[in-house]
């Protein structure tokens, strides 16, 4: 009876270990929807190849145009569907970097994304080797 609890136990103390070890890495997970804290846009990060990227899925403006694109030939395009943040390989523990899109500018700047919690993600736009970034907190679309 006494080997028949241990055993019993030991079984316990392996499934708890592994769904906490499944907890950490799902929430290590950045892939998902994500909303801007304006809420005027929303972002779906999904594997692209090695790397993650982000695509623009929802906008508040639904006829919002790419007016800021470099290449005159993309700026009567609408921005739903465009990919803004792409490359980002993993740098760390739940932090990614690539580069990231900014529609309201036209610019395309080093980007870094962290997962801070499962349901927040700030994305930062970075210039000079990554010396200056300026990013928001995303929160995920459920």
């Amino acid at each position: 009876m006494r080997k028949a609890i241990k055993v019993l136990s030991v079984a316990t103390g392996i499934a708890i270990a592994g769904a906490l070890t499944m907890g950490a890495a799902a929430a290590a997970d950045a892939e998902g929807t994500w909303a801007r804290p304006s809420g005027s846009s929303q972002i779906r990060i999904a594997p692209c190849g090695s790397a993650l990227c982000g695509k623009l899925v929802w906008l508040r403006d639904k006829g919002k145009k790419d007016e800021n694109n470099p290449d005159t030939s993309k700026r009567d395009r609408s921005l739903l569907g465009v990919l803004t943040v792409y490359g980002m390989k993993p740098a760390g523990e739940n932090e990614w970097r690539g580069k990231v899109y900014n529609a309201e500018d036209g610019k395309t700047y080093t980007g870094k994304m962290e997962l801070i919690t499962p349901s927040k993600l700030k994305l930062s736009g970075c210039v000079l080797g990554g010396l200056i970034c300026k990013g928001e907190t995303w929160r995920r679309v459920k």
